[in-house]
């Protein structure tokens, strides 16, 4: 007796396309659920952290120009400024120098630049009588003087830093401690007072210290280097907008980052 072939059925798979468009719905909805909602920062790092504890926070920094032409020029305005500034502080350098030598005090009073600060140093007896941290009379005319200069760059001026300096009485024995500190402080914050009372730069920029007999130039062996030693400087920086740019603000020794 021959068997019978079975016939074979089409339909079979038919299943398939059902699921298919159920998944294609399902992909459709978290994508529009995704297109509405905000990533948490927070979140988003701990999650990364939980996968690789390793892993790094970084920033995609721009490139130097900025991004189009606007930050171009921006860029350049803030060069001409700059420039500007650090022309200010040239014409400050060369006022002082100037009077220098009008008033004949080259022996008493030097004056550098480098690196946009100028350097001015005040010998003994330009200020102060010998362990006195009092004004002299003579000291008014050059301290006046200093104070007009300082106002035609007081834009341009990021900080002015006196520091009082001593000598070391005997070369054999330091200075006592609390004497030393306490004069070359009462001496630098008198130069700053006046400048503050007679100038019109802001009092934010004005910075007092007293170094003591720690910084000295010459021998404490001989008269002629104390005197040397036994001196005021003064230190003007001028403004770096770059910096500033950046938040960060650079006086003399210290740089600190600004809280915005």
């Amino acid at each position: 007796m021959a068997l019978k072939k079975k016939s074979g059925g089409g339909g079979g798979a038919n299943w398939m396309d059902t699921y298919g468009d159920m998944v294609t719905l399902l992909l459709c909805f978290f994508v529009l659920l995704y297109s509405m909602s905000t990533i948490d920062s927070a979140k988003w790092e701990a999650l990364v952290m939980s996968f690789n504890p390793m892993a790094k926070q970084t920033t995609t920094e721009t490139p130097e120009g900025g991004e189009g032409p606007s930050a171009d020029a921006d860029e350049g305005g803030v060069m001409e400024a700059q420039a500007e500034i650090d022309e200010d502080i040239e014409e400050l350098f060369q006022a002082i120098q100037a009077y220098i030598q009008q008033t004949d005090q080259q022996s008493t009073i030097t004056a550098s630049k480098d690196g946009g600060k100028i350097y001015i140093s005040f010998g003994d007896t330009v200020f102060f009588d010998g362990e006195s941290s009092y004004l002299r009379p003579e000291a008014t005319p050059v301290l006046e003087a200093v104070s007009g200069m300082l106002d035609t760059a007081s834009n341009s001026i990021s900080e002015v830093r006196v520091l009082g300096h001593t000598a070391q009485g005997n070369p054999k024995r330091p200075n006592r401690v609390q004497t030393d500190r306490s004069l070359s402080s009462e001496r630098a914050t008198n130069v700053v007072i006046f400048i503050q009372e007679h100038s019109i730069i802001s009092p934010v920029k004005l910075i007092s210290e007293g170094i003591g007999q720690w910084r000295p130039v010459a021998t404490n062996d001989t008269a002629e280097g104390r005197a040397q030693n036994r001196r005021v400087e003064m230190i003007i920086s001028g403004r770096d907008l770059q910096m500033e740019a950046e938040g960060v603000t650079t006086y003399y020794t210290t740089t600190y980052t600004t809280t915005q």
